[in-house]
């Protein structure tokens, strides 16, 4: 039998096959930093839940922590959140929902076993939730859906199943269904044993919710036609065989469906409890040449998010580490594999938002926070002993463009730092010629409100007032170093240098593109596809 350090190989397999490290996706405000709080509050971990809309007076959630984030309710950078629910650890990366940041979001799904889809029981399937499931989906990575806010007026609950199976392709196989229309929930049948599940209102829901479940005679005693109503939709579900199949659910072939009103906590625990018994637990994780590593292998684990600024009183970057097989151990000394360094591991600390405790060990599935990891990019792999390196994590193609200038020249050297940081982290990217100089760097984003965040963090971390003016540039190609010569001579055309080596050509508009390839169809200019 092997070993990692002190650790049988059986004891690193029981403690991967004991984790859940998910996601929660949605488009914005369908509810997911609600729900975010709602998981913790009934796994224990707080007392009470926040507000998400940071109205004054009022408590902001746990995972959005950045002042932002506070001011306009929505999650700007992802979190990690590591809890325990009956006999499993539960790692949960909360995600940006707006659709500006849906980069981040991508880092955060390489990181992730299973994924909670958060739907908006009026809207539907919304743009950026489908934008994410199709990566989620590109990645096989198997979906459980929640339908959120059934307390308010909505959609049909089987006009959502019929959406759901028409978009994404998948199966729905609702383990709970409504009992009450949206905008009078009431409780839910649930399906594998007929019981019903009545929730009854807390304060505001800032507590758990009271739950009674009781046999199907009782519940039509109760509920009347809404029970009976529920239980002849559920049948309905039956003879159209959508019942869960485990491995179809794995394969991402099919999703299991809960409704929930996660502002007040209902439906909050078969949530946790549905993670436990069908999410999959970390499992080998397959490496840049295809080959799995198997979890109870010596250490390995990858880079999927840096952030800075977490801590006023410390200008300290933090790097969230996937733990891919084997035990980190704080203070072991890894090999950073795109270097072939050793890199130190002193300052290891878990992340519950913003607040943190310092970890001594961590398992396949675990997030870990390196503190002052400067030498850490996002998709950096780390090992020991075992060379491996997994797959790197693709940056998007940004759309818009803007030059950014020190206001204060006096100030340059802080304002270079922030910019250097910005860089590091993947908040935007940092394009240079030597047209421009380093003064005037070009900021290039997927979203214009990570121009705003941006900026704000150059005034309130760096202390360098900025000034942003916009390029007339809504399209990025890759190019070489050959063309370079022919595309300088065109008009509303320019080629920048990314901090990663990359060359980038970018355009006015697709007309301008498509005129330039017309002309010079020798030129190199590859999409910058996510893959």
């Amino acid at each position: 039998m092997t070993s990692t350090g002190d650790y049988s190989s059986k004891t690193i397999r029981e403690q991967a096959a004991r984790r859940r490290t998910f996601a929660v996706i949605s488009h914005p405000d369908a509810g997911k930093s609600t729900l975010t709080e709602a998981l913790a509050l009934h796994a224990r971990v707080i007392g009470q839940a926040g507000a998400t809309h940071g109205k004054a007076g009022r408590r902001a959630t746990v995972s959005d922590w950045q002042k932002m984030e506070q001011e306009r309710g929505i999650s700007i950078s992802s979190a990690a959140l590591q809890f325990e629910y009956r006999d499993a650890v539960l790692n949960l990366i909360d995600t940006p929902g707006h659709a500006d940041f849906s980069e981040d979001t991508y880092r955060v799904l390489s990181s992730v076993d299973c994924t909670i889809m958060l739907v908006d029981a009026a809207k539907g399937l919304e743009t950026q939730t489908m934008k994410l499931f199709e990566v989620c989906a590109h990645r096989n990575i198997p979906i459980i859906t929640v339908i959120n806010k059934w307390d308010r007026p909505g959609l049909e609950p089987l006009e959502l199943m019929d959406e759901i199976r028409e978009r994404t392709g998948m199966l729905p196989t609702p383990l709970t269904w409504p009992v009450g229309a949206s905008g009078d929930f009431r409780g839910v049948l649930n399906r594998a044993d007929g019981t019903y599940t009545k929730y009854t209102r807390s304060d505001g829901g800032a507590s758990i919710a009271g739950e009674e479940t009781m046999d199907a005679e009782a519940a039509e005693a109760l509920e009347g036609d809404a029970f009976t109503t529920a239980v002849d939709e559920s049948e309905l579900l039956e003879m159209e065989e959508q019942n869960h199949d485990q491995e179809s659910f794995l394969a991402a072939k099919s999703t299991p469906v809960m409704f929930a009103a996660a502002v007040l906590n209902f439906g909050v625990h078969k949530i946790l409890d549905t993670l436990v018994d069908l999410a999959p637990p970390a499992e080998p994780r397959t490496d840049k040449n295809g080959e799995p590593r198997p979890v109870d292998a010596p250490f390995s684990g990858f880079v999927f998010k840096v952030q800075a600024g977490m801590d006023a009183n410390h200008r300290d970057r933090l790097a969230y580490i996937r733990v891919c097989s084997g035990v980190f151990e704080r203070g072991m000394v890894v090999t950073h594999a795109s270097t072939g360094k050793p890199f130190a591991t002193k300052y290891a600390q878990q992340v519950f938002g913003r607040d943190r405790a310092v970890i001594d060990e961590a398992f396949p599935g675990d997030v870990v926070g390196l503190v002052n990891a400067s030498a850490l990019r996002v998709g950096d792999s780390l090992y020991l002993d075992k060379p491996v390196e997994f797959p790197g994590i693709p940056t998007f193609s940004p759309e818009h463009f803007m030059v950014i200038r020190a206001k204060d020249s006096s100030k340059y050297k802080q304002f270079r730092r922030g910019i250097e940081q910005l860089d590091h982290e993947g908040v935007v990217q940092v394009l240079r010629s030597d047209l421009r100089g380093d003064q005037a760097p070009v900021l290039g984003a997927v979203g214009p409100m990570q121009f705003e965040v941006a900026e704000d963090r150059m005034v309130q971390e760096f202390n360098a007032p900025c000034r942003l003016e916009p390029l007339p540039y809504t399209i990025a190609r890759r190019t070489t170093e050959e063309c370079v010569p022919t595309l300088a001579r065109e008009r509303s055309v320019e080629v920048l240098s990314r901090s990663d080596g990359e060359l980038l050509a970018l355009f006015s508009d697709r007309w301008r593109l498509q005129g330039v390839e017309r002309q010079h169809p020798e030129l190199v200019l590859e999409p910058l596809v996510v893959s």
